[in-house]
């Protein structure tokens, strides 16, 4: 049997290359295959730190009597949902008509010609409390392909139409006509976050009984917001902080409690998450001044740079629940162990895939948190997953236009079709990085990400997953965001960044256009549509623009690549040089919150203003002391070199 896992770029996939089972990774392949056998597929889908996918491995991929019956009458694919986004959100989709336990792993049987046409979750070895066993879910699938084929075909290719018809357009899944052109108004807007608020779970803060998540960009939508939004904000913060959900020992964040008082976690810890709730706190501390909240978002970039960054810059995707202690297998046994303890064990694994969308997350919520708390050695992690991911992920195609690889490790790359979200969240963290280093380089580079999207209509730049494309089930992504923002929000708030930083009005009608066939859903479901309600709601207030101009340090370059070794930059430097004003100063850009803050030194301003990022243009130095200004639709103040010339 030939060993298709072994080289795979995801470690989930190599997980399964000892199995008994025949596998194959995503492809036409494997589907010629079973169109020359004139068999079934069976595609199974997880993530490497998926819990019940390793139980099911265990139970059933690796048992070599279920392995041969598999094998003799289906061709089995096997698939890593994050490495391949759009064919998990295909198969979700069909797994909805059989199923209303969504999740993973996630099994789907489908014809040679890829239609869906019956699907579960987790299926245990031996029939447990009405369900069945897996031996027996594939006696009955191989029953019905053979003994009932035309009846099994006239169902997939009915579901297959269904999936094409349901899950097309932002405007189709949003119950927009399609002509909206217009956003909803404050007043709209704030009767949804009233029903969201009605929500809380008062107790133990946060929304929701059990399981328990933490709801990242609800939380960045309510930071937002003034009032009792903001005040629901600081107590789920302050709740997670307190509870079982952080990690005391190394910093970061669990993936979910299982219990309502978010105790019990389920102990995966995700690069999302961790880079989310970093700008979460960092933001919440910044409006606060509250201690607890500082601490934890400096734990949570420790655990970013000293956990999950990898030797090459980029950042693992997540880190297992799962561990060995003292010889026995353990979900989450190492993290209820102190310092000294966890020090004896060889800690979980990383899945050290580096996806391109969410080390965008983490470049950016570092270079936020960088800048506000005053830790220069996060801005220097942030720069070298940026600089890796630019070295190694963007590559420019035959026809000289700019494309992305989704994912790689240990420098090689993944053939998975890139995503809008990947463009989105990586241009947007690039262009924040940009902001507080003042580099053109980074600015640029994430300039010609959005491009690309643009250029391509705002879809996939390439044509997305080309074997999903061939059997007419390529769709776009959901649009929902309840873990991270999705591909609509990341490429609008992009989009709306990259305005604020040349002041060009046709980026902000384009993050419009995205936003409002949107609008109606968002509202309809706002603890689903966070970051879409928080994009939305900043059209109704007015601008805010915050550049702070250092003195050029001496020998004043754009910054290059990142230096792992650890020398500073040019922003860095020039904080040694001050007086108690313009201490003040800097302490008082840091914690604003509401503005796009930029930080450049004058000959850093000059470069980017040259590049055509405006909101530097005609921008300097007075006095050869730090100097602010502030703008509100770009219209601007007069300098200041004092903290008190920003009040008001």
């Amino acid at each position: 049997m030939t060993n298709r896992l072994a080289d795979a770029v995801s470690p989930y996939l190599r997980s399964h290359a000892s199995n008994p089972v025949d596998w194959y990774p995503w492809g036409e392949e494997a589907f010629a295959e079973a169109r020359r056998r004139n068999v079934p597929l069976l595609v199974s889908i997880g993530y490497s730190t998926c819990h019940w996918c390793h139980v099911m491995a265990r139970e059933s991929f690796a048992d070599p009597v279920l392995a041969e019956r598999l094998n003799a009458r289906f061709v089995a694919i096997k698939v890593d949902r994050e490495e391949h986004p759009e064919v998990d959100s295909v198969y979700l989709t069909a797994a909805g008509a059989f199923t209303p336990n969504l999740g993973w792993p996630l099994n789907v049987f489908v014809t040679p010609e890829g239609r869906p046409f019956y699907a579960g979750t987790y299926w245990p070895p031996v029939p447990v409390d009405g369900h069945p066993a897996f031996s027996q879910v594939l006696d009955a699938v191989d029953e019905a392909w053979t003994a009932r084929h035309e009846e099994v075909v006239d169902t997939a290719e009915r579901l297959a139409a269904a999936i094409a018809g349901a899950v097309g357009s932002g405007a189709a899944r949003s119950g927009s006509d399609g002509g909206a052109d217009t956003l909803p108004d404050a007043a709209t807007i704030s009767t949804a976050v009233d029903g969201l608020l009605a929500h809380e779970d008062r107790e133990y803060g946060g929304f929701g009984d059990a399981p328990k998540f933490p709801m990242a960009p609800v939380l960045g939508l309510l930071l937002e917001l003034p009032g009792a939004a903001r005040s629901v904000a600081h107590r789920a913060l302050t709740a997670m902080a307190r509870s079982e959900l952080r990690d005391p020992v190394e910093g970061g964040f669990f993936r979910y409690g299982t219990r309502r008082d978010w105790s019990e976690p389920h102990y995966e810890r995700m690069l999302y998450d961790n880079s989310l709730l970093l700008d979460a706190y960092t933001t919440a501390w910044a409006q606060t001044g509250d201690e607890l909240l500082r601490e934890t978002a400096e734990g949570i970039a420790r655990y970013l740079v000293e956990g999950l960054q990898l030797p090459s810059g980029g950042f693992a995707s997540a880190q297992d629940s799962e561990s060995t202690v003292d010889g026995a297998r353990t979900e989450g046994g190492y993290y209820r162990l102190d310092a000294a303890a966890r020090a004896r064990q060889t800690p979980p694994a990383l899945d050290e895939k580096v996806l391109a969308g969410w080390n965008g997350l983490a470049i950016g919520a570092l270079a936020h948190a960088s800048f506000a708390l005053d830790h220069p050695e996060w801005m220097l992690a942030a720069r070298h997953a940026a600089d890796h991911l630019l070295a190694l992920h963007v590559v420019s195609a035959g026809d000289g236009s700019t494309r992305l690889v989704r994912a790689s490790i240990a420098g090689r790359l993944s053939s998975a079709a890139s995503t809008p979200e990947d463009y989105g969240l990586l241009a947007e963290g690039l262009l924040r990085l940009a902001a507080v280093t003042g580099s053109a380089r980074y600015a640029e580079a994430g300039r010609t990400l959005v491009q690309a999207l643009v250029d391509s209509g705002f879809r996939a730049p390439g044509g997305g997953d080309p074997v999903l494309a061939a059997q007419g089930l390529l769709v776009e992504l959901d649009p929902s965001e309840a873990a991270y923002p999705s591909a609509t929000s990341a490429t609008a708030s992009a989009l709306l960044l990259l305005h604020g930083l040349t002041g060009e009005g046709r980026h902000r009608e384009a993050a419009r256009e995205l936003l409002a066939p949107l609008a109606a859903q968002a509202l309809a479901q706002p603890i689903s549509f966070g970051r879409t309600l928080q994009l939305i709601a900043s059209f109704g207030r007015p601008e805010e623009q915050l550049v702070l101009l250092e003195p050029d340090p001496v020998a004043a370059v754009d910054p290059g690549p990142a230096d792992p070794a650890g020398k500073a930059d040019a922003a860095g430097e020039a904080e040694a040089a001050a007086g108690p004003e313009a201490v003040e100063l800097r302490a008082a850009v840091r914690r604003r919150t509401g503005a796009l803050v930029a930080v450049a030194t004058d000959s850093q301003a000059r470069l980017l203003a040259d590049a055509g990022f405006a909101l530097f243009a005609d921008r300097s130095t007075r006095d050869a002391r730090p100097t602010a200004y502030l703008c509100h639709d770009f219209v601007c103040r007069l300098p200041t070199t004092t903290a008190d010339g920003l009040a008001g």
